[in-house]
C-alpha cells in the first residue's frame, strides 16, 4: 500500500489541518488563523519533501507559526485593513447631519430628539419641542444639535 494515499501519512495531516485552519479563517474572520495554516502547509510540503520525523515536524510547525504570526501582525500593523464602512457600527457618527425633531424641549444645554423611529439623549442650544435642528456631532449615545441654518 502506498503510504501518500492512504491518509495517514504526517503530510495528508499537516496538509488537511491547514486546510482546516484556512477554512475556519474563512468562516471566522480574523487574520490570526490564516498564519497557522500557512504554517501547517508548508509543514506538509516539507514533510513529503524531505523524511524527517513526527517530534520534528512539531517543532517546525511551532517555529513556523510564530514567526508567521510575527510576520503577519506586522504587515497588517504596516497595511491595516480599511473598513469599507468605517462607521458602520457608529449610529451618532452615522446620524451627523441629520435633520431631527426636540421632542423635549432642550433647556439648559440637554433634552430629547427623535431620528428615524427612534430618540436620543440631546445636547445644544436651548429649543422648545416640535422644533427642527441638525445633528453636528455625538457625544457617545448623545447627539450633539444646532439651528438649522
Amino acid at each position: 500500500m502506498n503510504p501518500l494515499m492512504d491518509g495517514t501519512s504526517p503530510q495528508w495531516l499537516w496538509l488537511g489541518l491547514g486546510l482546516v485552519l484556512a477554512i475556519g479563517e474563512m468562516v471566522i474572520p480574523g487574520v490570526f488563523l490564516i498564519w497557522l495554516a500557512g504554517a501547517a502547509l508548508i509543514t506538509g510540503l516539507v514533510t513529503w519533501a524531505l523524511p524527517i520525523g513526527m517530534p520534528l515536524q512539531v517543532v517546525l510547525f511551532a517555529v513556523l507559526a510564530i514567526v508567521s504570526v510575527f510576520l503577519g501582525r506586522n504587515w497588517l500593523r504596516a497595511n491595516p485593513v480599511e473598513a469599507a464602512d468605517p462607521k458602520m457600527n457608529d449610529r451618532g457618527a452615522r446620524s451627523v447631519g441629520e435633520v431631527v425633531l426636540v421632542t423635549e424641549a432642550i433647556g439648559a444645554g440637554t433634552g430629547r430628539v427623535k431620528l428615524g423611529d427612534s430618540e436620543w439623549l440631546a445636547r445644544g442650544p436651548d429649543a422648545e419641542a416640535g422644533t427642527r435642528m441638525r445633528v453636528a456631532g455625538h457625544d457617545g449615545a448623545t447627539l450633539i444639535v444646532e439651528h438649522l441654518h
